[in-house]
């Protein structure tokens, strides 16, 4: 039963209407694990990843200060609105030293509704990821392992994007995530 999963997904993947990765976007040949990162919401209440398991995560490491963050940011907000829910979640992690004040006027400024806060003010996240520059954003499958990244910004909310986002959701079964494949 197993193979016939694979080989469906195999199948469905290979089809013309399968949304393959943009091509900025990195795909590991295999799921890598992701560091333990620690960070806090808006209240600074302590969060890792983990609160997450279950969910197919959009990781973005941003910062207010950052010019292609602020315009990508608002592309993440309506992605989140579109998407987001009990299979996928946009987790905006901001490594502003302002904490999550910084966050939330940044928001206000932007008029970002959909995206919770989550502070790394010690910048530790963007390391641990080994992020070469901002904005970084992480797949991450429902086991918590990244399965890419795109490094710089992109337009979330674009057709091309929401279809590959979609396709990698639905992928989920059995907690297998395979990857995507370019037409």
């Amino acid at each position: 039963m197993r193979w016939f999963l694979i080989a469906a997904l195999a199948f469905v993947l290979a089809s013309p209407a399968a949304a393959g990765p943009p091509k900025s976007f990195v795909f590991h040949d295999a799921p890598e694990p992701v560091p333990a990162l620690q960070f806090t919401d808006d209240a600074g209440r302590p969060q890792t990843l983990d609160i997450f398991r279950g969910r197919v995560v959009l990781l973005n490491v941003w910062a207010s200060w950052c010019l292609p963050c602020r315009k990508e940011m608002p592309t993440l907000d309506r992605l989140q609105a579109t998407l987001g829910g009990p299979d996928f979640e946009v987790v905006a992690l901001s490594i502003d030293r302002g904490g999550p004040d910084a966050v939330k006027k940044f928001y206000a400024e932007t008029g970002v509704q959909h995206l919770a806060i989550h502070v790394d003010a010690t910048s530790q996240a963007g390391f641990a990821l080994v992020s070469f520059g901002l904005p970084t954003t992480l797949l991450v499958d429902p086991q918590g392992r990244e399965l890419g990244r795109l490094v710089g910004p992109a337009e979330w909310d674009a057709p091309d994007m929401t279809a590959f986002l979609r396709s990698v959701i639905a992928l989920r079964e059995d907690g297998l995530v395979l990857k995507p494949q370019k037409e």
